[in-house]
């Protein structure tokens, strides 16, 4: 199946609440995996705030964004749900879901008004609950023997190669994490580095998280 190289989405879960004319709204947001995921984040909110004027909500989720979904809950249509999506899209976030509970304070805000609290209300929650992008790295374990460590370990940290893992036994074993798009090359060139003396074996591509994005996708 193919994976995006690299995306960006919430780092954890968060909440934050914000006050506009008496009306509190409480932002949440969370990094889900599924529609199932974002569905069963939506309801635990909305559990946990079952005595909330509304809970209002949108997600996106899937490598091409292929699963979104906004609610008003009971707010004029547009104005809740809408907003919640668009912040999330302006901030080219994916696999996230957000909500944004409202208690109603008393004084009504117009529809221009609703816009502008859910808009901020979801901006607060994402940014409690930090940004951190997922890149896509190949796992790939090099089996060598001893004479050949020091010119490896040289030769991988001089190419930033990210190192997972090291283990010494009769063999050294050394599980380096190669971004996916240059695993192919990165393969080729430990082959004729060492001169086909490692034993190599490739395994199943998974997101790290990255605070930054990598130089080599800039």
């Amino acid at each position: 199946m193919w994976k995006l190289p690299y995306y960006r989405t919430v780092r954890r879960q968060g909440e934050a609440e914000i006050v506009i004319k008496r009306s509190q709204f409480i932002g949440h947001a969370k990094p889900v995996e599924s529609e199932e995921e974002a569905v069963a984040f939506i309801e635990e909110i909305k559990q946990r705030h079952k005595q909330a004027t509304h809970n209002c909500s949108a997600y996106i989720v899937g490598e091409r964004d292929q699963h979104q979904k906004a609610s008003d809950d009971g707010e004029p249509s547009g104005t809740a749900g809408k907003p919640i999506l668009e912040v999330i899209k302006n901030q080219k976030l994916k696999n996230v879901a957000v909500v944004v509970t409202r208690y109603f304070g008393g004084i009504l805000l117009g529809a221009g008004g609703l816009v502008r609290a859910y808009t901020d209300g979801a901006v607060a929650g994402l940014e409690a609950a930090g940004t951190v992008y997922k890149v896509l790295h190949t796992p790939v374990t090099l089996t060598f023997d001893y004479p050949l460590l020091g010119m490896l370990e040289y030769e991988l940290r001089g190419r930033g190669i990210l190192i997972g893992s090291m283990e010494y036994t009769d063999k050294v074993t050394v599980r380096c994490l190669p971004n996916e798009s240059e695993s192919a090359r990165f393969i080729e060139w430990i082959t004729d580095l060492t001169a086909g003396q490692t034993e190599i074996r490739v395994d199943d591509s998974e997101y790290l998280e990255h605070d930054q994005l990598p130089s080599n996708f800039l």
